[in-house]
């Protein structure tokens, strides 16, 4: 495969992939995104037909890719300069983002509502890919494909991807399913999830801080909440999605 080479970080390549690293609108108007690492690389060649670009290191050692990706060799300071890890793995790669679909809410689905950290979301995409849980976006949520988000989903974003819908598209996909909408929530009405059958609900779990959101609350079909012990306050949102996921599964 034929590799170009840069050596410029003033290269309209190299201006590009910074402009997406840290720039939700940028990547929304280029319709591309950027991902990190030799592994991650192979998990986009075999699961993610819109890989473009590889950005690469003369001693990475790269998988096999498909003819048609672009591919640019740097020398290792340039690696350093464009890549957002302290320790750069040889390779970065823009993909297409993936193309908007209607949304379908499904019994099983899980739906974050403005879930900010990107760590967080990449964590429970990761689950979610494991279990095979679907997932909905909601407005305020971390850019699915954001570096971090990327980085932490461990190529979870190109085998699974989530859905992304305002509120009241989400209500009303659910009333159009007859999927019963439950919400996550720390009061006394909230039941124990552990005696409610989740399989043919649509599960929301809250932002960080300010958790599941009025609306969602107040016109979901029942609360639930994970028992735990009085003194700790609450869950990291990506241990509580994890642990509604697996009771999907379970009962």
């Amino acid at each position: 495969m034929k590799r170009e080479s840069v050596a410029s970080i003033q290269n309209p390549l190299m201006q590009h992939v910074r402009r997406l690293q840290t720039s939700r609108a940028a990547r929304r108007e280029a319709g591309e995104f950027v991902g990190e690492g030799t592994k991650l690389l192979a998990e986009a060649a075999r699961w993610w037909p819109g890989l473009r670009t590889v950005v690469v290191t003369a001693g990475a050692e790269l998988c096999p890719l498909p003819g048609q990706v672009r591919v640019v060799e740097v020398p290792e300071t340039l690696m350093r300069r464009i890549s957002q890890m302290e320790a750069p793995q040889g390779a970065l790669f823009l993909c297409a983002l993936p193309e908007p679909k209607a949304l379908a809410v499904h019994g099983g689905t899980l739906i974050l509502d403005g879930l900010q950290d990107p760590g967080n979301l990449g964590t429970i995409l990761r689950t979610a890919d494991a279990l095979d849980i679907p997932v909905v976006l909601t407005e305020g949520c971390a850019d699915p494909y954001g570096p971090k988000t990327v980085r932490a989903s461990m190529g979870a974003v190109f085998r699974s991807v989530p859905q992304s819908a305002g509120r009241e598209e989400v209500l009303a996909a659910c009333k159009t399913g007859g999927v019963r909408l439950l919400a996550t929530a720390m009061d006394e009405t909230a039941r124990d999830l552990r005696g409610v059958d989740l399989k043919d609900a649509a599960v929301v779990i809250g932002s960080e801080g300010q958790g599941v959101c009025e609306t969602f609350l107040n016109r979901s079909a029942g609360r639930i909440v994970i028992p735990m012990s009085g003194r700790c306050e609450s869950l990291n949102a990506a241990v509580a999605a994890a642990i509604v996921m697996w009771q999907m599964k379970t009962l």
